[in-house]
């Protein structure tokens, strides 16, 4: 099973990425997708997540109405498109897959490497 979150990159303030989280090996459909983030020093950190079905989806309040999560089943890809980015926002960036609408990484059956997203001033 692997996760590979990708899209990553340097960007300034104000601009904008979409992430991609490509799955081997197992069926995204069957989870929930969440995306973390981790600054070095600290815990990771709930982003977003995105039900089985994509019939709801819960944002961290420091990234509501910037960020968007959305999932492609017949591709077994999610993405993040971030807009708006912020020096604060400046991470490395996973996403996880499991059967829990969960806040917490740990509850999250799957992950993998992530991708680094620095936001410039």
């Amino acid at each position: 099973v692997q996760l590979q979150a990708s899209g990553g990159g340097l960007v300034q303030a104000g601009g904008s990425l979409n992430l991609s989280c490509a799955a081997s090996g197992v069926t995204l459909s069957n989870y929930h997708i969440g995306w973390f983030r981790q600054t070095p020093g600290k815990d990771r950190e709930f982003v977003v997540h995105i039900s089985r079905y994509s019939d709801s989806t819960n944002y961290a309040d420091s990234v509501k109405g910037r960020f968007t999560i959305s999932r492609d089943n017949a591709k077994n890809t999610a993405y993040l498109q971030m807009n708006n980015l912020q020096p604060a926002d400046t991470a490395v960036y996973y996403c996880a897959a499991g059967r829990f609408f969960s806040v917490r990484h740990g509850d999250y059956a799957y992950s993998g490497q992530g991708t680094l997203v620095t936001v410039s001033s």
